[in-house]
This record gives C-alpha cells, structure tokens and sequence, in this order.
C-alpha cells in the first residue's frame, strides 16, 4: 500500500469519529488550535524563513514571495481565522427540509460531512490554517499537498495541529500533510478514489487545470481570476480610481485582484492619465490598447494574449471601449468567472451589468477585493469557486458540507 494511500485509510477512520463529534469538542478543538499556532511562533516563522530564502535563491520574485511570507501579524491572523471559524454556526446537522407523504412517511434533508477532503495548494501557508479549521468545524477529514516552496512551512504548521488535536483527545489524523511535493504525489492524490471524497484545487492556473484534466476523483474548482473593472462614462472618477488602485494594488498576488481595466472612451482622456500615474506609483506595468499607451506615459502595448492573463503580480492590461455593450462583450470573452466590476452613477447600466455578466460575484462600484469569505461574513473559505455545480463564489462551511435524505417509517411497503 503506498504512502497516499496509507493517509486515505487513516484519513476514514478518523473523519468516522469526526462526523459525530459535538459542536461544542469542535470548537474547544479549533481554539486550542489557534493557541498552540501562536504557542510555536518561533519555530513556524523560522520556517518559514527558510522557505522565504530558498525561493528567493531560486529567482523568486514579487507577488509570488507575498504570498509565501508569514510574519507574526500573518499568523495572529490564522489563528483569529480559526476562532473565527469555531464562533460560527455548526452546518452539521442542519435539517434544510422535512415533509410528510401521502402515506406517512417523513422525508427530510440535512447537511453532513463530505468524508474525506483532499486539498491541493501552492505557495500560501494560510490555506493550510484556512484548510484545517473549515474542514474540522465542517466534520471532514483533511488530506494537505502544498507545494514545494512553502513545504517546511506547512510541515511545522501541522505538526502543531496535529499535537493540538492528539491534546483533545481527537485524532491527529483529521489533518495529514503529504510528505512529499513531487508531480507523481499530485497525480496519485487525483487517483485516491475510495479515500477522497472530493478534491478541491487551488492556486494558479496551470495547477487548477492539471486536476481538473487529470483527477478521477470529483472536484471543485476554485478560482483563476482574470477580474475586470470597467469604468462607465457616468463613473465618479475620483471614486473610481481609488478603487481601481485598491483592486490592483493593496495584494496583488490574490485571486480577487483586478487583472483587466476598462475604460469607457467617453471619460478616457480624463480618466486615463490620473489614474495611470496612481498606478505607476505604485510600481505597476500597464500593457494598453493602442489609446491607452497614448493617455498613459510609459505603457506599453498589450498582446491578445494580455487580455485573458491573470498575472497576480504588478501588472494591468488596459483598454479603451466605445460603450457598456463592447465592454460586456470583452469580458464575456476573457473573464475566468470570478469577479467583476462596474463603476457607474448610472442604475439602469448598473442593472444591466450585474444581469448580463456571467461571474461568482458582481460588483457595483466597489474593489473586487471583498471576494473572499471572511469579507463575506463566512468566515474563513476553502477558495473561491468559478464552477457552477455544488458551490459558486467563497466556499465555507455549508458548501464543504453535502446532504442527505432521512426518511421515518411505520412499516410503510411499496405497492
């Protein structure tokens, strides 16, 4: 029996005792959690560094070292997420429907655990905190392959789940981590039918593509985020470029940061100018349409291939549109169905936007920033799912859960 394998059968077992366990064990479980994470702050930051510094050796650069980067602010706040999670409402259990039939029979429908979750990641630690306390407080298993940059990172940080568990008397195995970052443990993990239940990607393109061509266990996709702003002639310009800088600008490596402007051709000489030299202040490459590297000093011009990149890094793609039509026609052609923006002071254009523009979540005159479950009022979130079947948008707790038909009897025979 392989290594993966070994971890599925472990992983059963110990989400059997989860399924049942008390809302209030969880919760106790998750606060200890959080305390035991500050508890090993040294340790977890000198890991940390060292991940930081073989990344870096390796040319690693920019947003993608962000990312990777904890600091004890950082890891104060992953511990908050988890007591976060523990103050919400327990989705295990929750009965969603109960009828009676004709002949008597009562037939509910409640939310229970998935079983056994996989989860495949890349170079953000806080997903393996995120990833742990949402699956425990949603009464699954969890099975962690993190990628190699962050691998000392995410060995440290769940050892300290795993002894925390063991100290409530739980199962350490309710959070395994892959020991290895090899490509053959990704593809192996996508084949564990019988011990995953589900398996939910998330990171960069490329990785989220690879499970879902590859996995024979069913997934969920979780958000490539090519998200587009599109500043309508009416827009308040002041207000709109604030919130485009904020939208590119306060994380840039995160999926819900604006990748795309649009600018109606109206407000473009106006707009353009201003809100580029923002932009270039903060360090930020525009690649433009043929107007835009007019209006803007030291853009540059944008292939085709710009339109439909998420950079996740200090980069923008720009362009200049006749009206909310070409607009909506753009990012119908190059949007990755995560979020979307409108700034207007025009209801009806408003209106039309948030009902032709096919995306997890759409935004009127705001940072397609607040895509995320804790901005939510969620809580912490597994990712953002682009898909359309299960869950669609941040998924917490009730969309790491399922359903299942209860149905009581009184000796009731099929004619």
């Amino acid at each position: 029996m392989s290594i993966l394998m070994e971890m599925g059968k472990k992983a059963k077992m110990a989400a059997v005792k989860l399924a049942v366990l008390p809302s209030p064990k969880k919760n106790e479980a998750l606060c200890h959690a959080a305390e035991a994470l500050l508890a090993a702050e040294g340790a977890i930051l000198s890991a940390n560094k060292e991940d930081v510094a073989a990344a870096v050796t390796l040319g690693i650069k920019g947003a993608f070292i962000d990312r990777l980067t904890l600091t004890k602010e950082r890891l104060e706040e992953m511990a908050d997420g988890l007591r976060q999670v523990a103050a919400l409402n327990d989705p295990v259990g929750e009965v969603l429907s109960m009828k009676t039939l004709e002949n008597g029979l009562v037939i509910g429908q409640k939310r229970v655990p998935m079983g056994v979750i996989g989860i495949i990641f890349e170079a953000r630690p806080n997903v393996t905190a995120d990833a742990f306390g949402l699956c425990l407080k949603a009464g699954s298993a969890v099975i962690l392959r993190g990628g190699k940059e962050a691998f000392r990172t995410n060995q440290r940080v769940i050892a300290v789940f795993r002894q925390a568990l063991e100290e409530m008397g739980l199962p350490a195995d309710i959070v395994q981590v892959v020991p290895d970052t090899s490509r053959e443990s990704a593809n192996e993990m996508m084949r564990l039918n019988g011990y995953l239940d589900v398996l939910i990607p998330r990171g960069g393109a490329g990785l989220i593509q690879s499970v879902v061509q590859n996995s024979t266990v069913p997934v969920i996709e979780t958000g490539v985020g090519n998200c587009h702003i599109f500043v309508d002639e009416t827009a308040d310009l002041e207000k709109a470029a604030a919130i485009v800088l904020n939208a590119k600008t306060q994380r840039p490596g995160v999926c819900n940061a604006c990748e795309s402007l649009l600018v109606h051709e109206a407000i473009a000489e106006q707009f353009l100018p201003v809100v580029g030299e923002a932009l270039q202040q903060k360090e930020v490459e525009i690649r433009g349409d043929e107007a835009v590297c007019r209006q803007i000093s030291g853009s540059v011009p944008a292939t085709q291939e710009d339109w439909a990149t998420e950079y996740a890094d200090y980069i923008l793609s720009a362009r200049v549109v006749k009206n909310l039509d070409e607009a909506i026609s753009h990012i119908r052609k190059y949007s990755t169905g995560h979020s979307e923006a409108i700034l207007t002071e025009n209801y009806t254009n408003a209106q039309r936007f948030l009902n032709e523009v096919d995306a997890a979540a759409v935004y009127v005159n705001a940072s397609t920033r607040f895509t995320d479950g804790g901005q939510f009022g969620f809580g912490a979130e597994i990712g953002i799912s682009t898909q359309k079947l299960h869950a669609r948008g941040p998924m917490g707790l009730k969309e790491l859960t399922t359903t299942k038909y209860i149905i009581y009897g009184n000796g009731q025979i099929r004619k």
